[in-house]
């Protein structure tokens, strides 16, 4: 059989019109605004009106992830479709793709082989315009402070001290730090300025953790913007642009309607960056698909230190959110690169690697079944080149921890490569009932829930706070923001704050640099080792290879 690309998998699938899924997901036509044939998004009255009992959750999340690939929105999409094979009535929740990887090195996040949500063209590309609503929001909120300061700053706003970004949806390095404001009095004030990426913008993570429009306009309203002078903080309701910032949101706050190439409902919302912010879909979503269907898959983002880690101690403890199973997502190829292997080395077995490389899968499974007290499956992502020795390898070890391992072939089989995992997923929720706990309390301290996310779920030794961070942890603790969780931003290669730490580091500590607080979103950021907010472009992007024909067709997104 000849090899199709994904893009030619999702575009030789017969899709089923948008109405016929979301009769599936039990959502009446009154409630649907439709994006052309595909697509639509669901009014939030629905989950006002709906009396449906919510579905069982289950979070998809993976081993610290490498150039070797885990699959974690596959395994996510093809288990769902699994569940649907044997019976279940299920939906799916996942993030929108940003187009900076979409045109860079990592690609599309619509899935892979046979296990895809589609139309994969337009979820990569702009969808539904969410992400230009989150810009557009973003920018206005920036707009006006150079303005009011502009006008004369009645506020006393220290240009030199404005925490609000401007922000584009594409990965741009010349636009990390920029002089604005040049051209004379007429053309602004000149100051220091910058440009994150869209889905590091707290707009991004407001959105995606409000649970109605006016939750959003306070959050919105509650947002830090800057200081004055006299070190006070700006927000950016004293600038009253909460209700012009609303209004530009209202639509994209409203989830969207697609579906898997198997016609599973899919609830497709939201998309903040896991090292960055919380890395998970909406809570609107997330709820919106609880109530649809009697099974929820949701993923988080990179690995469980990160992704999962935010899903369960900030987007569960905000929403009222309780997980039924946690699927643990593993390649041999990855944990043999964590053993030390080039990735051009790991078609040939090699149970030292893979020996030397577990503990990264182990440490990740113990954390979900002992830290936050959650049942657990291990789902091995089978490449042709895995052998048998090196698949019962690991099946041995994570027996050991009492988590069975399931074999996962949704790539080239979709859901039925998805079935077994689907089992042990039911039999989970029914068998098996987690006592779930937050890795720390509200009443910490900031660097009291920071060594705890260190130490319980890192496995480090503790926390450096550099002179400057101490500082800022001190004035946000005094504004209030100590009973904040904490967001933790940092490489997302390592349990530790240093990338080429592979595997399961020991007796390491991570650096806390800088701590700034996202008032609106709810958390307190902490941001370690180096990180970007605004990614860059590899030498050869992947939107070289992207084109679209006289037919409009288009070719080269993966």
């Amino acid at each position: 059989m000849a090899y199709k690309s994904d893009i030619e998998i999702a575009q030789s699938c017969e899709l089923k019109p948008i109405s016929e899924i979301a009769e599936i997901a039990h959502v009446d036509e009154k409630y649907i605004e439709h994006y052309g044939k595909y697509k639509a998004k669901i009014d939030l009255s629905l989950l006002k009106e709906t009396k449906k009992e919510d579905g069982k959750l289950i979070l998809v999340t993976a081993i610290t992830p490498t150039p070797a690939g885990e699959g974690k929105t596959t395994t996510t999409i093809g288990l769902a479709d699994g569940l649907k094979r044997i019976g279940k009535d299920v939906t799916v929740a996942l993030r929108e793709p940003s187009l900076g990887p979409v045109f860079g090195v990592k690609g599309g996040a619509a899935g892979g082989g046979y296990a895809q949500v589609v139309p994969m063209e337009d979820i990569n590309l702009h969808f539904t315009g969410d992400f230009h609503a989150i810009g557009a929001a973003n920018n206005l909120l920036a707009a006006m402070i150079d303005n009011h300061i502009q006008q004369g700053n009645s506020l006393n706003i220290d240009p030199r001290r404005i925490t609000w970004k401007r922000c584009v949806d594409m990965n741009d390095r010349q636009l990390r730090f920029i002089l604005d404001g040049m051209g004379g009095t007429a053309n602004g004030v000149p100051r220091e300025d910058g440009f994150d990426i869209t889905v590091a913008s707290e707009i991004m993570a407001v959105l995606c953790l409000s649970d109605s429009i006016t939750d959003l306009k306070n959050r919105l309203a509650n947002i830090i913007i800057g200081y004055t002078y006299s070190d006070e903080p700006v927000r950016c309701g004293q600038l009253n642009a909460q209700g012009a910032m609303t209004a530009l949101l209202k639509d994209a706050l409203k989830p969207n309607l697609v579906q898997t190439l198997e016609g599973t409902p899919a609830f497709v919302h939201g998309g903040p960056f896991a090292n960055i912010a919380h890395g998970c879909n909406s809570v609107m979503a997330t709820k919106m698909a609880l109530k649809m269907g009697d099974y929820t898959v949701t993923e988080a983002g990179f690995g469980a230190d990160l992704g999962a880690e935010k899903f369960l101690d900030i987007k569960c403890r905000m929403a009222g959110l309780t997980p039924d199973a946690v699927v643990v997502v593993a390649t041999v190829r990855a944990l043999k690169m964590h053993g030390g292997l080039a990735k051009t080395e790991l078609a040939n077995e090699d149970l030292g690697a893979l020996e030397r490389g577990i503990p990264n899968l182990l440490r990740h499974v113990s954390n979900i079944k002992n830290v936050y007290k959650l049942p657990c499956v291990v789902a091995v992502n089978r490449f042709p080149t895995d052998t048998d020795n090196e698949i019962d390898f690991i099946i041995a070890k994570c027996r050991e921890l009492g988590v069975n391992t399931v074999l996962s072939t949704v790539w080239a089989d979709g859901g039925k490569g998805g079935e077994a995992l689907a089992r042990e997923v039911v039999r989970l929720c029914e068998e098996e009932k987690g006592d779930f706990t937050f890795s720390y309390s509200d009443d910490l301290s900031i660097v009291e829930k920071i060594e705890a996310v260190v130490k319980k779920i890192y496995g480090g030794n503790g926390v450096t706070v550099m002179p400057n961070a101490a500082k800022q942890i001190k004035k946000l603790e005094s504004m209030g923001f100590d009973k904040c969780p904490v967001c933790i931003a940092k490489t997302q290669y390592s349990f530790s704050d240093d990338p080429t730490k592979l595997g399961a580091p020991e007796n390491f500590t991570v650096t806390v640099k800088n701590v700034k607080v996202s008032a609106g979103a709810g958390f307190v950021v902490v941001l370690t080792g180096d990180i970007l907010t605004m990614p860059g472009l590899p030498k050869v992007p992947a939107a070289e290879r992207i084109d679209v024909d006289e037919n409009g067709v288009i070719s080269g997104l993966f």
